[in-house]
């Protein structure tokens, strides 16, 4: 029986930090035949902090591109609610949407939505090609949200909304180890 090992086994970190996204982001866009999908769509996994079936799920009707917001319909029990697109979201979801007939906005070929396997192999083979030394998997994209915004200074009551955690707890976790809160030290 094989068993798997614990993640820090595999990397010792959970999550991307801000340059790392911009370069997978960046390399998604050139890899493969669906560079402007993959791109949309890590993009929007990590500045709205969705999870793999977040976006597997993500419709055209939640999304309003003429008022720039998306609705995010969380999973596991998590609070829901619109969130405000950025303009280059607006622009990459539009030139995505071109006049596509599927109600969903992330697709395979044969127009079915794409499924959670699907989105880690796109995830994974991104990483691959863009030669990061560990293995990459998607929920990193939604921690590396998670500590971009502690980072940010943000406070955690608002990162949790953004989260759409329902419990706090989940969210202390991206400002228990954001170094910004330890900026004011100083030391002689």
């Amino acid at each position: 029986m094989v068993t798997r090992l614990k993640n820090t086994d595999y990397r010792s970190r959970e999550y991307l930090t801000h340059d790392e996204v911009k370069e997978l982001i960046a390399t998604a866009e050139i890899r493969g035949r669906y560079g402007l999908r993959d791109k949309a769509l890590l993009l929007l996994m990590f500045r709205h902090g969705l999870r793999v079936g977040e976006a597997c799920l993500l419709r055209w009707d939640a999304i309003d591109l003429k008022a720039g917001t998306i609705f995010v319909t969380r999973l596991k029990r998590g609070n829901s609610g619109n969130h405000f697109l950025q303009s280059d979201e607006v622009e990459l979801l539009a030139e995505l949407k071109g006049d596509r007939q599927s109600g969903h906005v992330f697709i395979g070929e044969r127009g079915n939505p794409l499924t959670t396997m699907a989105i880690g192999k796109i995830v994974d083979r991104t990483g691959n090609f863009a030669e990061f030394p560990f293995r990459v998997h998607p929920h990193m994209l939604r921690h590396g949200c998670g500590y971009w915004l502690a980072n940010q200074g943000y406070d955690t009551r608002l990162i949790q909304e953004w989260m759409g955690h329902r419990n706090i707890v989940h969210t202390a976790r991206y400002t228990a180890i954001s170094p910004a809160r330890f900026k004011c030290f100083k030391w002689g």
